[in-house]
């Protein structure tokens, strides 16, 4: 038997380098190509330019006091200032916190205590969300400190909170004003630090969004990211020519490193739509500065493609671009090669804890490959399929959990050995969880979550089965199929739909759904429960949360006292 194994051969080489390094290199290879353009903010930098307003930040944290290894969280949505954050931080070995934009005081409260952070950066608000006003209720004590001086018993770390922007608010520095402790600071300690990091420091940590319990911090290097940024940039075949828009979040590997740090190591440009995804914002972004590249979550592309005025922008410029943190329907990747012109946009699958991209498909793949499964392992990379029961590896074709190992996995997750050893087993595999299968040439497909499968009178069906084929039928643009409790099977189907644009005026019964079903996939795999709406709750990132659909689903059948029997 042929196992479901598989190595990335070293088709591109690994960067010995520490990110602040790469940006001086790549800075004065283009010093006069675009790095960063911010629509909504009216900014633009070239790489020299952009430089410059690094090592302006990078000596302000020096002048705080920021030692190699402290941690900085910043806590906002895209903007110019998150990049410069990164890279600055990056070049002193501090330690970037990622702080979802979607936290509210009691997530806070909990990622600025366990990542120790000595300095906060953040924006004023953004939506519903009042950020100062949320970092006064669990840290009242600043509005009584100096700026650089917060004496704070929840958060003894802490030292100073930098507010990105020009109002004044007490115990907080301005942007202007912390720039300007940078320009008072010689070029000689900066350079002094740079010399002495490491490119297996640690320099990033990303909370992983789980349901239930507080997220964990991924430990992310130098090297983990830099040469997945690299690996990714190579397939995509970036240069300096490239634009690439941006409309997923920053906090996320996705934005981070998948888009940021792969266009920064070839020189590209970073376009930078608005704080967080808008349609139009987004589409206008890619016509005005006639992007090459354009990264996405399925939610978004189907936004885009979906909006009235989609037909009106000139999208040809585009050549490339990664979907990538969810699912994506075999027929949605048909729609964006066809109508938006992306004929080499690529599926990625990985993870946080994986840097995050393991698998790619390839521009040359042929479509049916590029639209049906997430490609195959990225170089300097190993990938695994196992019996998520004995661990050992299966044959070829046969579904098991999706195992990687290589260059690019976490350090572990921060002050928490137990769930690292959890994650990584004693060989050094990660194992992420996810159910996929491996072909007799490599390609893999991920065909569901163990925790999302359903047993449906000892039957198991797997989601992400039900919702390739629902998303065939006319009627529905987004599906999404979870298991609700049910005292007879244990589990029922439950699917929850957004109708396409011709069925939103007169919803389909439960039942004529059903009957669309019939004669096209077995019986059992027919939902019993069907639920219209006009948005699926999701994460920042685009994630569907699904527990939260089973919620939904729970309350509007009534199924409590279902749940109540319902046992592992």
């Amino acid at each position: 038997m042929r196992r479901s194994y598989e190595h990335g051969g070293g088709d591109y080489g690994f960067l010995g380098e520490t990110i602040g390094r790469c940006l001086d290199r790549v800075a004065d290879a283009y010093p006069d190509q675009p790095a960063v353009i911010s629509r909504e903010q009216d900014v633009r930098f070239s790489y020299r330019e952009f430089r410059g307003v690094v090592d302006r930040a990078a000596k302000a944290f020096l002048r705080l006091g920021i030692e190699r290894g402290d941690r900085v969280a910043i806590w906002s949505t895209n903007n110019y200032e998150w990049i410069t954050a990164q890279y600055a931080t990056a070049k002193i070995g501090a330690v970037l916190v990622n702080v979802n934009p979607a936290y509210r005081t009691h997530e806070l409260e909990y990622v600025l205590r366990q990542s120790r952070a000595k300095v906060l950066l953040l924006i004023e608000s953004f939506k519903s969300s009042n950020y100062v006003e949320m970092f006064y209720e669990v840290c009242p004590e600043a509005k009584d400190c100096d700026p650089g001086h917060i004496d704070s018993w929840r958060f003894p770390e802490l030292k100073s909170v930098v507010f990105i922007g020009r109002d004044e608010h007490p115990g907080m520095f301005t942007r202007r004003a912390f720039a300007e402790l940078g320009d008072e600071l010689p070029d000689e300690p900066l350079d002094e630090r740079r010399a002495a990091l490491d490119m297996d420091d640690v320099i990033n940590i990303q909370y992983t969004s789980g349901t239930t319990g507080f997220p964990k911090g991924v430990q992310l290097t130098h090297h983990n990211i830099l040469n997945n940024a690299l690996h990714i940039g190579e397939v995509m075949s970036l240069t300096e020519k490239d634009r690439v828009c941006v409309p997923v979040p920053f906090y996320h590997c996705f934005g981070m490193v998948v888009s940021n740090l792969a266009a920064m190591t070839h020189g590209a440009a970073v376009v930078i739509p608005g704080p967080a995804f808008d349609v139009m914002g987004t589409l206008s972004a890619v016509q005005e500065e006639r992007c090459t590249v354009l990264h996405g979550v399925p939610t978004m592309f189907i936004a885009e493609l979906d909006h009235p005025e989609f037909a009106s922008f000139d999208l040809s410029t585009l050549r490339t671009g990664i979907m990538a943190g969810a699912p994506c329907p075999i027929e949605l990747m048909r729609r964006v090669v066809e109508r938006m012109h992306l004929k080499e946009i690529l599926i990625g699958y990985g993870q946080t804890e994986a840097s995050p991209i393991t698998t790619l498909t390839r521009p040359n793949d042929p479509l049916e490959r590029r639209v049906s499964t997430v490609g195959t392992i990225m170089a300097h990379q190993e990938l695994k399929i196992v019996d998520p029961m004995t661990g050992a590896t299966v044959g070829r074709n046969v579904q098991g959990e999706i195992c990687t190992r290589g260059y690019n996995i976490m350090r572990g997750y921060d002050n928490d050995p137990d769930a690292t050893a959890e994650a990584i087993d004693e060989n050094g595999w990660l194992h992420s969880g996810d159910l996929g299968e491996m072909d007799d040439e490599g390609y893999v497909k991920v065909t569901g979550r163990i925790k999302d499968m359903v047993i449906r009178g000892g039957e198991n069906l797997y989601p992400r089965e039900i919702e390739e084929f629902l998303y065939t039928l006319d009627a529905i643009a987004d599906a999404h199929v979870v298991g609700v409790p049910d005292e007879k099977y244990g589990e029922e189907l439950l699917a929850c739909v957004k109708l396409s644009a011709d069925s939103a005026a007169s919803a389909p019964t439960p039942e004529q759904f059903r009957e669309m079903c019939k004669g096209k996939v077995a019986h059992f795999k027919i939902p019993r429960y069907w639920m219209v709406v006009e948005e699926f709750p999701m994460t920042v990132t685009g994630k569907i949360q699904k527990f939260k659909i089973r919620e939904m689903g729970i309350r509007q059948f009534d199924l409590q006292s279902s749940s109540t029997v319902h046992s592992a």
